[in-house]
């Protein structure tokens, strides 16, 4: 039973990836600075903390399922039936680990006195296990449906924004905070439950096999388990080796760090489906064109947020979190340099490797990074707290880079062989030079950031267009055609 999903164009993909991008970080740009001044770096330490544990329950109730299930549906978005069957197939492997995993979570809750001791806040970030096995976010992102995705993750971003500020009050409203964050990232999830029917076979279909998914699904939760492990790990040792306090220092800074690494991966998110598409169709020209134009923009962007928010760290951690985040300066200035790494990594392993089936190098990567992450953790965090962690992160993302650059040399080089990287570099530095000047003026850390930020990506953008960056003069284009209309 054919059907034609209807998928738009990558352009209209990226358009809404970007309005999602952009509500992901805007979200946290209005909430953050409110909440850190109420709840201060304790709290938010606290509620880090319980999220980064749990994170690991709901890695295993997962499996690998999140970023197979995106290719297993694209390769069958065109029958109706076949689609039915795996998504079906893949729910009820999420919901049998769901419940097994719920049994471990409640063990631990009453025996690990770190996790005792805040026993309400952890029940209710938990939530957050049974809201991502139900949410089959994949299958919308297989079948490529992206509007869909931001209207409801937008809708769901502002009923939480508009509870935080109703709701977060005092130090001790961490809990409730807890609870906003959860339904903000994933109660969505429970509407993609009841939607699902517009795409697939609600009743059972039958003639179920499982096996065939087991061991891709495997693969990718190794993937997943390592990724979330040099991810997550970092808060986790930290919280139960320190503080809630230094947790809190360290979550100010890698918030800021995410809110900038989810620009810079936006366009690679977006070209999964379509990279896996290609594949199988042999399509192997269109392939790489796609993956030259993925790693340009993450160039283009991860270069100059990199370096201007080392230069301007004190100023936008005290701007978003308040004078309590002091101790965030230094982590923050650290991990920067994660930015590019990551970007340049969410390419060659997401958007290379997996669609040309050689996960198991992904892994390997995230294996070695999640090695590295693990010891330096234990050697540089009882010393330096948060910058010792931050340390960690930045070697284990690098070490992913080598292992990642080593698999697909020859790619790499004919993709950089196209790529102006050192115009771009060039061009940052200078950027920089010119923002820095602003630290001169003495001015507060709003007016700083602002006038700064204009400064430097003013003069970053107005000399590339000078040298006529190929991707930047088609996105001026682009922005510029749709402005006359």
């Amino acid at each position: 039973m054919h059907m034609k999903v209807k998928t738009k164009s990558i352009k209209l993909n990226f358009i809404m990836n970007v309005v999602l991008t952009m509500s992901s970080f805007i979200f946290p740009l209005v909430t953050f600075p409110y909440v850190s001044r109420v709840l201060l770096p304790e709290g938010t330490g606290k509620v880090s903390f319980a999220i980064s544990v749990i994170t690991y329950f709901t890695m295993f109730a997962q499996l690998g399922i999140p970023t197979y299930g995106i290719r297993a549906c694209a390769q069958v978005r065109d029958d109706k039936e076949k689609l039915s069957r795996t998504v079906q197939e893949l729910l009820i492997i999420n919901l049998a680990m769901c419940v097994l995993v719920y049994l471990v979570f409640f063990a631990a809750l009453f025996t690990v006195p770190r996790m005792r001791n805040d026993k309400e806040l952890f029940l209710i970030v938990s939530t957050m296990i049974l809201f991502n096995s139900i949410g089959m976010e994949w299958l919308y992102k297989g079948l490529e449906q992206y509007t869909y995705i931001t209207v409801r993750s937008i809708l769901f971003k502002f009923i939480a924004l508009l509870a935080m500020f109703a709701l977060v009050h005092q130090k001790s409203d961490y809990v409730i905070y807890g609870a906003i964050s959860i339904f903000a990232s994933s109660a969505s999830n429970i509407l993609n439950f009841f939607y699902a029917h517009h795409f697939i076979e609600i009743k059972s279909v039958g003639d179920y096999h499982f096996s065939r998914h087991f061991r891709a699904i495997m693969i990718f939760f190794a993937m997943a388990c390592s990724t979330t492990i040099y991810t997550n790990l970092d808060t986790v040792m930290l919280g139960f080796m320190k503080t809630d306090t230094d947790v809190g220092y360290y979550n100010a800074a890698v918030k800021i760090k995410t809110i900038l690494v989810s620009i810079v991966t936006s366009l690679g998110t977006v070209l999964l489906p379509r990279a896996s598409y290609y594949i199988e169709q042999g399509m192997k020209e269109k392939f790489k064109e796609v993956a030259k134009k993925a790693m340009d923009f993450v160039i283009l962007a991860a270069v100059p947020l990199m370096l201007y928010f080392m230069i301007y760290a004190r100023e936008g951690v005290i701007f978003l979190s308040g004078d309590a985040f002091e101790g965030s300066v230094l982590p923050m200035q650290i991990i920067m340099p994660t930015l590019l790494f990551i970007g340049i990594t969410n390419i060659l392993g997401i958007q290379v490797l997996v669609p040309l089936g050689k996960e198991k190098y992904v892994l390997y990567s995230e294996i070695a990074g999640a090695v590295t992450d693990l010891l330096l953790n234990a050697l540089l965090i009882p010393r330096y707290a948060a910058a010792g962690a931050a340390m960690g992160t930045l070697a284990a993302e690098f070490v992913v880079l080598l292992v990642q650059v080593s698999v697909l040399r020859e790619f790499v080089k004919e993709i950089f062989k196209k790529i102006r990287v050192g115009k771009i570099a060039v061009t940052a530095g200078v950027a920089g030079a010119a923002a820095g000047t602003v630290k001169l003026l003495g001015l507060s850390e709003f007016w700083a950031l602002a006038l700064s930020a204009c400064v430097f990506f003013g003069v970053y953008l107005v000399i590339l267009t000078c040298l006529k960056e190929p991707l930047l003069l088609e996105m001026e284009k682009q922005v510029l055609g749709k402005l006359r209309k």
